[in-house]
Formats: C-alpha cells, sequence, structure tokens
C-alpha cells in the first residue's frame, strides 16, 4: 500500500516562486523522514530528508489544528502546507510523536505535571543541591580570600554598628589565654578539611546585646554583654569556651564561606534554569539563603564544640546553661547568641528564632547574623547539657 500523499509549496531559496510538491512522510526508527515529489514542469528527482534534518511544526491546540503549517528545511528552504489537519494526521500515521513541550501546549495536565517537576527540582536543587555542591567547593576557596572577606566585614561592622569592649584588659587577657589553650586542642582529629589551617583570633566589642560570632578565616568576635551574661548566670568561664569552640566548628567546617559559594551556585543554576534573569536572580537568592546557618551546619557546630570541650577536659553543660538563661527554656526569654532576629520572627528553616530584642541589637545583630545565626537554640542547648548531640558522627 503506497504512502498518503500531500501537496505543498516548496520555498527552495533558489526560486523566486514556490515549486509545488507531493509530501510523502516515511515511517522510520527515530521518526518520520520526508520525501518531495516534485511537480513542476522542471521535475527533478525526489528528495529525501531524514527526521533529524527537518524542524517538525507543532500543535498549539489539541482539538484544532492550524490551517496552515510551515515546515522548516533547514538549508533546503521550507514546506508551506495548507491542511495543518491532514499534516498532523499523517505524521502520527507515520509514527511521528509530540515532543515535550507540544504536549504541554496542548494538554493541561501535562503541563500541570513538567511545572511541578520543575518546581520539585529547583527546590531540591536548592536544599540538596547547592549545599553538596558549596560544601566540595569551599574546600578550594583560599583561606586568603577568606580572610580578605572578614577584615571587609570587620571594618564595616567597627565603623557602623560595633563599638570598642569596655571589659577590663585583665578579664581581656584572661579570657584570651583560655581561648589560646583551647585552640591548642584543635588538632588535624578535628578538621573538616585537610590542609585547612586557619589562624584563630578572639576579639571583643560592646554595642549588641549577648552575641558572639565567628566569621570566615578564623575570625571570632565575643560582646561584653555575653561575658556579663555569664558573670550574671554564674556558669564560669566554661560557658564562654563552649561558645567560643562552637564558633571555631563554624570556621573549621569552613560554614561562612560555605554560604558565600552557595549562593553563587544558586545563583548559576537559577540562571541556567530560568534564562537572563540577573536582577530577579541576584534578588531571589539572596532571600532564599538569607546567609543564616542552616540546621545542618549547626549539628556540625555543635558536634565539633562538644568534642573540642570533651578533649580539652572541660564541660559543656556551661555552655548549655548560659544559652538556656539567655534564650529562655522555651527560647522566647532573650536574644541569644548569634541571634539578629526578632520576637516571633522565622530562619529559611522554619524554626523560631530569639525572643525580645535587646536594647542595641537591631541592626548590629542582623549584620553579626549575617555569617552566624543559631536556630532552635534551646532544644540544641538541651542536648548538649547532657553531652550528645543529635546527628553527631562518632570520630
Amino acid at each position: 500500500m503506497s504512502a498518503p500523499l500531500l501537496r505543498a509549496r516548496w520555498f527552495d531559496g533558489l526560486r523566486s516562486q514556490p515549486r509545488p510538491v507531493l509530501v510523502v512522510l516515511v515511517p522510520g526508527p527515530r521518526g518520520p523522514s520526508l520525501q518531495l515529489h516534485p511537480l513542476d514542469a522542471d521535475g527533478g528527482p525526489v528528495r529525501s530528508f531524514a527526521h533529524d534534518a527537518i524542524g517538525w511544526p507543532e500543535a498549539w491546540n489539541a482539538r484544532r489544528a492550524q490551517a496552515r503549517v510551515v515546515v522548516d528545511l533547514r538549508d533546503a528552504g521550507s514546506l508551506e502546507i495548507d491542511d495543518g489537519a491532514q499534516w498532523h494526521a499523517l505524521r502520527e500515521a507515520a509514527g511521528g510523536r509530540p515532543g515535550i513541550a507540544q504536549r504541554m501546549q496542548t494538554h493541561l495536565r501535562v503541563f500541570v505535571v513538567v511545572l511541578l517537576a520543575a518546581v520539585l527540582g529547583l527546590w531540591a536543587f536548592y536544599r540538596y543541591g547547592t549545599p553538596w555542591a558549596a560544601a566540595q567547593l569551599a574546600g578550594h576557596v583560599p583561606l586568603g580570600w577568606e580572610q580578605g572577606l572578614s577584615a571587609q566585614a570587620m571594618d564595616e561592622l567597627d565603623r557602623s554598628y560595633l563599638q570598642p569592649s569596655k571589659l577590663a584588659p585583665e578579664r581581656q587577657a584572661e579570657l584570651q589565654a583560655a581561648f589560646r589553650t583551647l585552640v591548642q586542642q584543635a588538632g588535624p582529629d578535628l578538621a573538616r578539611y585537610p590542609h585547612y589551617a586557619p589562624v584563630m583570633t578572639l576579639s571583643f566589642r560592646s554595642g549588641i546585646g549577648p552575641n558572639a560570632f565567628a566569621l570566615p578565616g578564623g575570625t571570632m568576635v565575643m560582646t561584653d554583654a555575653l561575658v556579663e551574661a555569664s558573670s550574671l548566670a554564674k556558669t564560669g568561664d566554661d560557658a564562654l569556651l563552649g561558645v567560643l569552640a562552637h564558633e571555631m566548628g563554624h570556621v573549621v567546617h569552613r560554614h561562612g564561606t560555605r554560604l558565600v559559594v552557595e549562593q553563587g551556585v544558586l545563583n548559576v543554576g537559577l540562571g541556567l534554569a530560568l534564562g537572563d534573569v540577573s536582577s530577579l536572580i541576584s534578588m531571589g537568592s539572596t532571600l532564599l539563603t538569607s546567609m543564616a546557618y542552616r540546621r545542618s551546619h549547626e549539628t556540625e557546630a555543635d558536634c565539633f564544640a562538644v568534642r573540642l570541650m570533651q578533649k580539652a577536659g572541660r564541660p559543656i553543660a556551661p555552655m548549655a546553661d548560659l544559652l538556656l538563661t539567655i534564650d529562655g527554656p522555651d527560647g522566647d526569654a532573650h536574644e541569644g547568641p548569634d541571634h539578629g532576629k526578632k520576637n516571633g520572627e522565622k530562619d529559611q528553616n522554619g524554626e523560631k528564632r530569639g525572643g525580645k530584642a535587646t536594647e542595641g541589637t537591631t541592626d548590629a545583630s542582623a549584620l553579626a547574623s549575617l555569617l552566624s545565626s543559631h536556630p532552635a537554640t534551646a532544644e540544641r542547648a538541651q542536648r548538649m547539657k547532657a553531652g550528645t548531640v543529635a546527628g553527631c558522627v562518632a570520630r
């Protein structure tokens, strides 16, 4: 049985007038191929076009085919067919299958499924893909770049928000000595990235509430208010050292750098997925990442603190007591260390943050928490008080 023939006009790009032809669609393993049989006086041989050499027109409506279709023959010009319905029927009979774009255009259910799959894929890329990629890439970021970034951040904090410490020099020297002893215990056995050995430094500042935060490259800051809170709570210096051990965990695991890299990965990924929408990408990725530590980062830092304090022969319970005193047993008493959020505000993981804003913890705490924000402080403190943290991997 001969294949059905379809009349068409062939614009071959060599003549000013179209040539009348008969079109035959021939079934093939990868889809139909196309043959042209010239009908004009010049005649000529039959022209054949493989499936991949044809720009197949798409249908726009499942119930009503377009009246006229144009078939792209690449370098050989194009075909114009007046009977669109017959063209699509012949293509289907020859084994042609519509692509995903056409099925989305002609079937609402397909469109909805693809849309949901795309949204799910973007969410999975943000939730799992970017953190994983950032963790891998962060290991290749030079320490000098981290230190330069931290220096700029500290300059901005000192210039706009923080104030010099008012702690007595003797008290600062006492805490610095205890901090240096703790740093000496953080050997290669606690390292997250091989050959990454930042110099840990501690500075004291005032101007904001009870807070401690770490910047990439080893810079750590503790506020006078946190030292005073520890004194009032009678938790001793072990509590402050536990907080610093936690911040050292953020540095060793390069959490701040990973967040910066993650934002860059997210920008690139969204750019590839959505096209050139740079302003939207920049704003959207900033809102998504919000530069707040993820729950997994907090677990890693908590585990590091527990291991380091145990190695140093110091208890972790005083740190937990200090956090509970500042943050309250339900996490809503006061603004806790590294909390830059106001009462009732939630972080990117949906965890309730902080409590009543302490005086002086508005913009400064928000900026300080840019690279260090702790979700679920009360819950974490209760676990650390027992000396264990859920999710810690024994080493």
